[in-house]
């Protein structure tokens, strides 16, 4: 029976994803990493990029290459960068994408990193799962993803992968204070696609300011949920406004679904730009539904 080395693993690992890591250049940034994503796209840190249109990367054999800015996500602290000439080369191999719904509180994991010319790695365990959250910039994460310690210097933007060399994540400090997170392969996918279409994230909204408010116990009974969103105020000729929605009114269900309090709506409201919506409301204790169409927040 032959018995297999864990050392020669996780060193195979990260040679797998070698090719895929490649290190920020340009004058004027953080040293930082970055992922090739696929052939002509790779992602790395927003915050380090210090606001640089172009910049400079380099591939696994030292190569430069001329990169520009396509977009960013903030909430996600994600930059996307195009490069001048796809990568075509077959020592340039996008990452593998890992199974995000197999992971496990306790398993192993590499953080990579070239904040110099060579590769570096640091072993680390998925330290904290949970399920859906919202940054405090914004962005929506469909699955929280924690190492368990800081990511040493040089490391942001560069991959998070599992045992096989596969991508989990892009490793970020910025999008939580105080936590090492990696925002999953899913959640960068979505933002990549929206940054390639239109070159920014475009995040509807309904124009108002809201607070969470506990419903009264035959109305959480009856709705099956203990709180709402509490209409404050509503912006001039905004879209909440437009649906004639008031100071009182809370809201409860978005196209059916809970709306629980403001983070909720925002994030239910995300991907329903130009779309026509069912709004729930509770008006002087009745239910209501009231049709709205959420526009683009500038």
């Amino acid at each position: 029976m032959t018995v297999t080395n864990p050392n020669d693993t996780w060193a195979n690992a990260v040679e797998a994803a070698r090719p895929g890591t490649w290190r920020v250049a340009s004058s004027g940034c953080r040293r930082q990493t970055a992922v090739l994503f696929d052939a002509e796209h790779l992602i790395t840190s927003q915050h380090a990029l210090h606001g640089a249109e172009r910049v400079e990367v380099c591939d696994d054999t030292g190569t430069a290459h001329a990169a520009e800015l396509v977009g960013s996500d903030d909430g996600l602290d994600l930059a996307l960068l195009r490069l001048t000439k796809p990568a075509t080369a077959t020592s340039h191999a996008p990452l593998q994408r890992a199974d995000i719904a197999a992971l496990r509180v306790g398993q192993p994991v590499f953080a990579l990193g070239r904040p110099g010319a060579q590769i570096r790695a640091s072993l680390r365990i998925v330290g904290l799962l949970s399920d859906s959250f919202r940054t405090p910039r914004g962005g929506q994460l469909e699955r929280y993803i924690e190492s368990d310690r800081g990511l040493p210097d040089g490391f942001e933007g560069g991959p998070l992968v599992d045992v096989e060399g596969r991508l989990i994540g892009m490793n970020s400090s910025s999008v939580l204070r105080g936590a090492d997170l990696s925002v999953s392969h899913a959640d960068l996918t979505r933002s990549v696609a929206e940054l390639v279409a239109h070159g920014r994230i475009r995040r509807g909204y309904l124009g108002v300011a809201c607070q969470t408010v506990r419903l009264p116990a035959a109305l959480r009974s009856a709705l099956s949920q203990r709180s709402g969103a509490l209409v404050l105020d509503t912006e001039a000729a905004g879209p909440a406004q437009a649906a004639g929605l008031v100071f009182g009114d809370v809201i409860v269900t978005l196209d059916g679904a809970a709306i629980r309090g403001p983070r909720e709506l925002s994030s239910a409201l995300r991907d329903k730009l130009g779309q026509p919506l069912d709004l729930g409301i509770l008006r002087n204790g009745v239910l209501q539904h009231v049709p709205v169409t959420a526009a683009e927040r500038a």
